[in-house]
């Protein structure tokens, strides 16, 4: 057996091995056969990393066959496979595992959107990345989310802030119900972009430290962003309300504006201009 040959049967072994030991509930998967909880089909996780069972079934028995790191890289994150465990399939598959990158910083949004946000003032505006970076912010979304200012700019993420940081959770009264949507929205959003090294590293980095955001991401639900209401609780100004408006700018098309209006027949307009007056952060009523 040449090298190319046992690395091949190494890497469909220790994939068979690993899918058999996958715990269906983590998938939102009801038992098979005699009640049996662990071990996905092949079909199951070959659809989960967009690669057809044909292709996949040869994978595991060792045949000839060159998959992309994209794809190795999916069945990776699929299967739950840890740091090391994912650096030895892409070993085994052809390739030299990468330095673990820290979280990116989103590159700076065109002058032109900034204007645009803080025209948007007195509504909380901010615009968002492709991986859900908060790229760029008015000075109203700054007095509805202080703490955006003296959080790094690599964990300036919105999936980030919603499972790891205790003030954004605070502010949130309906959390489980946002922090499942929004990921449900995102994993709409993310097909095209699954394998990729910033997804990769981001659902890495959140199945490691939110027990929450992997019970949620392990789910697979699918759900297509939307305005809507939204609701917080401002430490400061108390409850507030909003409708939340999704704009998508021609000219930059991977950015999304994101503003927060003040809700009809409520006293938010009245409660972010006292929020103004006693931060000076700028929110006034429109």
């Amino acid at each position: 057996m040449s090298m190319d040959q046992a690395r091949r049967s190494e890497l469909g072994t220790f994939l068979r091995d690993r899918r058999g030991a996958a715990v269906r509930a983590d998938y939102d998967l009801p038992p098979v056969g005699r009640g049996r909880t662990t071990g996905l089909r092949r079909e199951e996780i070959a659809f989960l990393s967009g690669v057809s069972v044909t292709w996949y079934t040869w994978l595991e028995q060792g045949r000839d066959i060159n998959p992309s790191r994209q794809v190795i890289d999916a069945i990776a994150v699929n299967l739950h496979l840890t740091e090391a465990e994912h650096d030895y399939v892409l070993g085994l598959a052809g390739f030299a595992p990468n330095p673990r990158p820290e979280l990116s910083e989103p590159e700076p949004v065109p002058a032109h959107v900034q204007l645009l946000l803080d025209a948007l003032d007195p509504a909380p505006a901010f615009a968002l990345t492709p991986h859900w970076d908060v790229a760029a912010w008015n000075t109203a979304y700054q007095g509805l989310f202080p703490g955006v200012l003296d959080t790094p700019p690599t964990e300036r993420n919105l999936l980030l802030l919603i499972f790891l940081d205790e003030r954004v959770r605070a502010m949130l009264p309906q959390w489980e119900l946002t922090s499942a949507q929004f990921l449900a929205e995102y994993r709409a959003e993310s097909g095209g972009r699954i394998g990729g090294p910033q997804h990769v590293r981001l659902v890495q980095h959140l199945r490691a430290t939110s027990p929450e955001f992997a019970r949620a991401w392990d789910a697979h639900a699918v759900e297509r962003f939307t305005s809507r209401r939204r609701q917080f609780e401002h430490p400061v100004a108390g409850h507030l309300e909003f409708e939340q408006v999704n704009v998508l700018p021609q000219d930059v098309p991977e950015l999304r504006i994101i503003s927060y209006l003040p809700a009809a027949g409520t006293d938010t307009s009245d409660r972010v201009a006292a929020l103004s007056r006693a931060t000076g952060f700028g929110i006034s009523p429109a």
